[in-house]
């Protein structure tokens, strides 16, 4: 366990509200959205029923003093993953997003490597190994 800084779980805090909202919206709203930005329903469906869970987690990190490195780090690379996932998706040709969809997912990658970069950030000044 490590000894949140206020930088990591101000940054878990906001990467669950981002996620949250976006869950919200693609498990609530996908077939609305697939038709506005040209994108599979079944991509959005899906994605947004892992962000309900993941919003979860890193909520429940964000409310932590003290939280597993292992968690921590995991959250860190798959917000590092899921950047070049999403690049790499426009690039893949499995999807044809029109001009706002490219806008949304590039807007969506750009954001949660920030997040992943405050929280490598953050995890950098927390403070070390905490004994329960």
């Amino acid at each position: 366990m490590i000894h949140s800084s206020q930088l990591l779980r101000r940054a878990f805090i906001a990467d669950a509200v981002f996620s949250g909202v976006s869950a919200a919206a693609m498990v609530l709203d996908a077939a609305p959205l697939a038709s506005f930005l040209n994108l599979p329903e079944a991509l959005l469906r899906e994605t947004g029923l892992f962000l309900v869970a993941y919003t979860v987690l890193v909520g429940w990190l964000g409310a932590r003093a003290a939280v597993p490195k292992p968690l921590v780090l995991l959250v860190i690379v798959g917000n590092a993953a899921w950047t070049l996932a999403s690049i790499a998706l426009l690039f893949s040709g499995a999807v044809s997003p029109n001009l706002l969809g490219i806008i949304v997912i590039m807007a969506q990658a750009i954001a949660t490597g920030v997040l992943a970069e405050l929280q490598y950030a953050g995890m950098r000044r927390s403070e070390g190994v905490v004994t329960a």
